[in-house]
């Protein structure tokens, strides 16, 4: 499949998804990348897409070869219709179902649904996400399931044959470090530490081993705890 398969790239500008872009190049004959803007607090993810696809794109003529068109989709309608920490200035914390407040209800399905649209509309037959129930907050719409019935329903929907990858759904943020290095190795690993961003907060004013960020939201802590353990084990001391 993947000889001539053409593929769309959730790409939010985070460090899952530009692993997962890279994981794509290496894999599919033409990529293309999606982003949505939502309302998000951390809007910086988006203008650091420009950057990091200019900076992808300088890695190899192959990659620079296959990565094709880049779209942004406003979906700011979920910001209306949500109150979460991921979009309003909020404390982060628990609620009583059990999930923290940056669950965003129905944000990747409708992000799925869209690219499936776009998808559709270019002629390409993948869709990758950076989807991950090993090192996750316990959002449900990340789970495996979850994609597998959307993969069902999407194509049941509009009569294709879409698939959905999600090449880190099994694997923790230490083993999406070791992915990264095996795909670009250390110079990929430094473009996702400087240029990717994934702090809830926005926070781009301090560069720690892992990369910008407040240091102390859900996502910071589980991207500095993963690096802490990728090179405890890949880098030199």
């Amino acid at each position: 499949m993947t000889a001539t398969s053409r593929a769309l790239v959730l790409f939010s500008g985070g460090q899952d998804s530009t692993t997962c872009l890279a994981w794509a190049l290496s894999r599919y004959a033409q990529v293309e990348t999606i982003g949505f803007d939502y309302g998000q607090r951390h809007a910086i993810e988006l203008s650091m897409r420009p950057i990091l696809l200019e900076k992808i794109r300088a890695f190899s003529s192959e990659w620079d070869g296959k990565l094709g068109e880049d779209h942004v989709i406003d979906l700011s309608l979920i910001s209306k219709i949500s109150q979460t920490a991921m979009t309003e200035d909020i404390e982060i914390e628990m609620q009583a179902n059990g999930l923290p407040n940056t669950f965003v209800p129905g944000r990747n399905l409708l992000f799925m649904t869209v690219a499936a649209t776009v998808a559709y509309r270019r002629g390409l037959d993948v869709l990758v996400g950076g989807m991950c129930e090993t090192d996750f907050s316990g959002y449900p719409d990340c789970r495996d399931d979850t994609m597998k019935a959307l993969q069902v329903a999407l194509n049941l929907g509009m009569a294709t044959s879409l698939k959905l990858e999600t090449p880190l759904m099994w694997i923790d943020k230490a083993a999406t470090w070791t992915l990264a290095q095996s795909l670009g190795g250390t110079a990929l690993v430094n473009l996702i530490r400087e240029d990717t961003h994934t702090c809830y907060l926005g926070e781009r004013g301090t560069l720690h081993d892992w990369g910008y960020g407040c240091g102390t939201c859900p996502a910071c802590a589980l991207r500095a705890r993963g690096y802490g353990e990728f090179a405890n084990i890949t880098l030199p001391l």
